[in-house]
């Protein structure tokens, strides 16, 4: 895929209508990028599983985790970052989480939409993708059970056709299909799972709060 040097350029190849286009490309920065992310609706998915593109994302006006990852790398892009994601996966009983990426020199940091707060925006204050995937763990829980298990590889979004994420109709099963099939490295240490202790009580409720029912 080009990597077009001007944000005309790159908001061209994305093929956003421009109304869609215009609104991200107002977002300079991560912390801008996130606050965007954050202002769109949580997708419960009331009438099915959903992974819907950055447009169709912006018209319904609301996201969850993957196609919040969509929306910020696609505005990380216009800015004149690359678009990159990373998905990490979650013990079974539990759901995946995919967050876009970003770095400042060499420390990484990421933008996620998620309907918990303890699951959201990380300072780019991280040596790797593991010390960032780690930041999530103690909170990634399923009732009192921690269940982060995998995090990604980086993966960048242009290399796939923007038809495929950015304005595609419908779930976009490719680009998903990539990122759980994306080289992926364990969380735990050999038998590392036998070792974690449950959250307790007041952890438990804390965990129960939501920004959306």
């Amino acid at each position: 895929m080009p990597r077009p040097a001007t944000a005309t350029a790159r908001s061209n190849l994305l093929g956003l209508e421009p109304r869609l286009a215009a609104r991200l490309a107002k977002l300079k920065t991560p912390g801008s990028i996130q606050d965007f992310i954050t202002a769109l609706r949580w997708n419960a998915e009331t009438a099915g599983p959903t992974a819907r593109s950055v447009a169709e994302a912006l018209r319904q006006g609301e996201a969850h985790c993957v196609e919040g990852a969509f929306v910020a790398a696609a505005a990380l892009w216009l800015a004149g970052e690359p678009p990159l994601v990373m998905d990490m996966g979650a013990a079974r009983g539990d759901v995946d989480h995919v967050v876009a990426l970003f770095r400042r020199g060499r420390s990484w940091g990421a933008i996620s939409k998620s309907n918990s707060p303890f699951l959201r925006y990380r300072d780019p204050i991280y040596r790797s993708l593991r010390e960032l995937t780690l930041s999530f763990f103690p909170q990634y829980v399923k009732k009192r059970r921690k269940t982060l298990r995998t995090y990604s590889v980086a993966v960048d979004l242009r290399r796939f056709d923007p038809k495929l994420w950015v304005t595609h109709r419908g779930f976009c099963h490719e680009v998903v299909d990539a990122l759980t099939g994306a080289r992926h490295f364990s969380v735990l240490p050999p038998g590392g799972e036998k070792l974690l202790r449950p959250i307790d009580e007041i952890e438990a409720r804390s965990n129960m709060l939501r920004e959306y029912e």
